[in-house]
Parts: C-alpha cells; structure tokens; sequence
C-alpha cells in the first residue's frame, strides 16, 4: 500500500472512529435517559420489570466501552500504533457478535417479552389508584401512553373493568387518559364521571373513549417506523464492519511501531 493511500485509509478511520466515539455517547446518554425517565411508557416498564433497568445499565456499560473503543481507536489510526488497532478490531468483532446475538435473542423471545408486557399492564390498570402517591409517577406514564398513543387499556378498554374503584362505582366512571373528547375541559389523569342519575349503574360500551387497545398502537408504530429502526441497526452494523476493514488493512500496512508519537500524560 503507497503512503499516499496508507494515509487516506488512516485518515477514513480516525472519521469512523469519531463516529464510534460519538455513538457511544448516544447510547450512554439513552440508557441514563431510561433510568431518569419518569413520563413516558419507559417508566412503566421500568418501575415494574427490572429487566428493563438491566438492560438500562447494560446500554451505560455499552455506551461507556464504545466510547473508550473510539478513542484508542482514534489514538492507534493517527499514531499508528498496531496494538491499539488489533485491540480495537476485536472489540468491533466482539460488539458485532454481541449485536447479532441480542436481535436473534429479542426475535425468538417476542413472545415472551409481549406477555411480560401483557402482565406488567395488567396489574397496573388493576391497582391504579389516583390517591396512591407511591404509584403516582407509574400512573401518569401509563395516562401519558394513553393520551399520546389515543388507545384505552393494553387489549381494549375492557381491561379496565378489573380496576377495583371502577369496580365499587359501578362503572360510572373512566379512565380520563382513555377519553376520545377534544374538549379541553377533560382531565388528563384520574378518572372522569358519566353524566348519569347517581345510584346508575353502567358498562363499557358506555364510556366516551377510544377502544383501540395501547397494545395495537404500539406494535402500529413499531411497524410504521420498523424501516427507520432497520436502517439505523444496518447503518450501524455496516460502520462497524468498515471500521474492521480499515483497521486491519492499516494494521497489516504498519511495519515498525513508533511509540514515541503517543502522547505523554
């Protein structure tokens, strides 16, 4: 390889590698953002399944190491130092591999992870309580993902004819999050009373509110944006396998080390 062309290949991987180091602080930043969240369904999910805080900290590990990887690879592409980009070219091989495992592992698992969600909601809509202070913050992310999502229930509005006070009202009330009315005098949490003669009884089909379930809206916007998410894991995947070329075919190049260009602290 001619010095001109070693230099172009030093210089491409210094750029992937101030992408890594960018990346990583993406990643870092997402996975504080889930444990902090306290307004969105991430904190439904969060306060009740603690795989989801695993999986929190595993993306700050991740986010945190992909950093680092982009900064020894920064450091070995302009100083040339073979060590640092062998170093850096497994770390990508183990992070790839990584990658392919965890979608392999969340493909198979859909299922499961949809039945988890099933009952994580459940016993949510079942306890929820708008005088409960404890539960107050998993409450109004849940009226959030109603509100924003225009959807009632996980399945239907039907689920929550478990809530106990719905129960002891006789459904002459509902869930003012679920509400299909634009008017603004609607409250965006708790729950709202029917219009009916007290000591009424009603159901449901009574009630003025949306009837898709937040279980169909999810998985609408999962597959309106799936293009979007693919795109991003490919584009993702392809810099990671760019890098790995470009590092190698340095490293190979590289035929004497030069320690003495690594800065000093």
């Amino acid at each position: 390889m001619g010095s001109g062309c070693l230099k172009v290949t030093k210089y491409f991987l210094f750029l992937f590698n101030l992408l890594f180091l960018i990346l990583g602080a993406v990643i870092l930043g997402f996975g504080i953002w889930i444990l902090a969240d306290k307004t969105s369904f991430i904190a439904v999910l969060q306060t009740s399944s603690p795989s989801l805080k695993t999986g929190a900290y595993i993306l700050i590990g991740v986010g945190a190491v992909t950093m680092l990887m982009g900064f020894l690879g920064c450091l070995g592409a302009v100083n040339e130092i073979r060590c640092l980009l062998g170093l850096y070219f497994t770390c990508l091989l183990v992070i790839l591999i990584t990658q392919v495992a965890a979608g392999l592992i969340i493909y198979f698992q859909k299922e499961t992870l949809k039945e988890e969600l099933s009952r994580i909601v459940g016993r949510l809509i079942e306890t929820y309580d708008p005088l409960n202070e404890e539960e107050k913050n998993l409450q109004d992310a849940w009226d959030y993902v109603q509100r924003q999502i225009a959807c009632c229930g996980w399945v239907g509005a039907e689920d929550w004819e478990d809530n106990a006070i719905l129960i002891n009202r006789s459904m002459t009330a509902y869930p003012c999050s679920c509400s299909n009315s634009s008017e603004d005098s609607v409250a965006d949490s708790g729950f709202c009373n029917l219009d009916i003669p007290l000591n009424s009884t009603a159901a449901v089909a009574d009630w003025p509110v949306h009837q898709q379930g937040c279980m169909d809206g999810v998985q609408k916007w999962l597959k309106d944006n799936l293009g979007i998410i693919l795109g991003v894991c490919t584009g993702v995947a392809v810099i990671e396998l760019l890098g790995m070329i470009l590092s190698i075919a340095l490293c190979k190049n590289i035929h004497s080390e030069d320690y003495t260009k690594v800065p000093k602290s």
